[in-house]
């Protein structure tokens, strides 16, 4: 099956909104073996989105559709969905009803303009919305789909895993299953170097990379009768993968680096601390984004000063005055000193240049010290970090720093 995606919505002509749905329904398209070839943005205007449609059906068995679901005038997919399959638009009383539910829940009137959202194109399979007011919807015909979802990513995204997802699955009469491999501290062309002939043989599964900032992720998606049909299919090919780069490896189906190491330390039963110079708390943040790490983390010390890392956690200064706040030394004393303080298995420090302004000859923006301390291990990582996007260069400096602390303490945690 082959798939484009047609969001709706002259806010993202104009730029005044980003168009993340595109990229999340790709991934997901992917992950479920259908072929994206094709995207297209068109704004809220009658006779383009007619044409749009049109040629994305000329195209594509599936088309998927986001935004123009609202209750204003200019909000017209349904309308323009039900005129390509000459479908006479009916009101649909459970879709009325739960959007006055909608309403009263959050304690506002509703008003008459958002009756609209209940039309629907007859016989069109209605996904009752949950999350907002549009409800989605699917019209197939003739070999061709369309399925058409809400703008706001907070309501197509849990749309398309509930209901948009199986009526593919029941469509194709298939089953779709992936397991996502998720590595560290090697590039996309390299593993795709590694992996490039068993890539390239890949039918059923496919193997897929996918690059982020600063790690990389492998998507592996079988098709099968069932489930059971797809485990078989993958587990030979995971395994397989899982030999080859194990060294760069820190998790499988796991949303993130933060999870997979609160997860590990809670398996451990280990505590973590962590004193942060150049990331400014961004350690704790994220690993207190996970349900749990009340278990694994007491305490954080954000210690932007050179008072506060002499008086808090311990740092000499002697190191300080010879050495600097942003060296070797100063990492390891750092990460030995909130150990200490929290009484934790594992201490990790960041001190760092994040720029964009700081840097000198001797140590340029992009130089950050990344120290780890346990009873066992005691080890500084000297990371040169510097990026090309000056844009966001500081952010993604911080944002590199924490994966490299992250995974070093994930590294500790699984050798020991």
């Amino acid at each position: 099956m082959t798939a484009e995606i047609l969001c709706v919505g002259t806010e993202l002509l104009l730029g005044d909104i980003v168009n993340t749905n595109a990229a999340f329904l790709s991934r997901e398209l992917a992950r479920i073996g259908v072929g994206v070839y094709c995207q297209t943005v068109v704004g809220d205007n009658a006779k383009r989105l007619e044409e749009s449609l049109a040629l994305a059906l000329s195209r594509a068995d599936i088309v998927v559709m986001t935004g123009g679901l609202g209750p204003t005038y200019d909000d017209l997919t349904k309308e323009t969905v039900a005129a390509y399959f000459k479908l006479p638009m009916e009101r649909d009383e459970k879709a009325l009803e739960q959007i006055k539910c909608f309403f009263h829940k959050i304690g506002r009137e509703m008003t008459r303009s958002n009756e609209k959202q209940a039309e629907i194109p007859k016989g069109a399979d209605v996904f009752y919305n949950k999350w907002g007011t549009a409800p989605g919807l699917a019209v197939s015909q003739n070999g061709q789909t369309v399925i058409m979802l809400p703008g706001p990513p907070s309501e197509m995204k849990p749309m398309f895993a509930e209901y948009a997802l199986p009526y593919l699955e029941k469509q194709s009469g298939r089953v779709f299953l992936s397991r996502t491999v998720r590595l560290f501290g090697i590039g996309e062309s390299a593993l795709e170097d590694l992996l490039h002939d068993k890539m390239s043989r890949a039918k059923n599964p496919t193997i897929a990379p996918y690059a982020g900032v600063g790690e990389v992720s492998l998507r592996i998606t079988a098709s099968g009768a069932d489930q059971e049909a797809c485990e078989r299919l993958i587990e030979p090919v995971l395994q397989e993968i899982t030999e080859q780069v194990h060294p760069y490896i820190y998790g499988v189906d796991v949303p993130n680096m933060q999870f997979a190491l609160v997860r590990l330390l809670q398996e451990r039963k280990w505590k973590i601390a962590t004193a942060e110079s150049c990331t400014g708390g961004l350690l704790s943040a994220r690993i207190t984004e996970i349900d749990g790490a009340s278990e694994v983390f007491d305490c954080g010390v954000c210690s932007y000063a050179n008072e506060i890392k002499q008086s808090v956690l311990g740092v000499s200064a002697e190191t300080l005055e010879q050495y600097g706040a942003v060296s070797r030394q100063t990492a390891a004393q750092m990460a030995a000193g909130i150990r200490k303080l929290a009484k934790a298995d594992i201490g990790i420090s960041t001190t760092g240049i994040a720029g964009p302004g700081g840097g000198t000859p001797e140590k340029p923006v992009g130089t950050v010290y990344v120290g780890i301390d346990s009873e066992k291990v005691k080890k500084v990582l000297h990371l040169k970090l510097a990026w090309r996007n000056a844009e966001d260069e500081r952010q993604t400096i911080r944002h590199r720093t924490a994966l490299h602390a992250f995974f070093e303490a994930l590294r500790l945690a699984k050798e020991v």
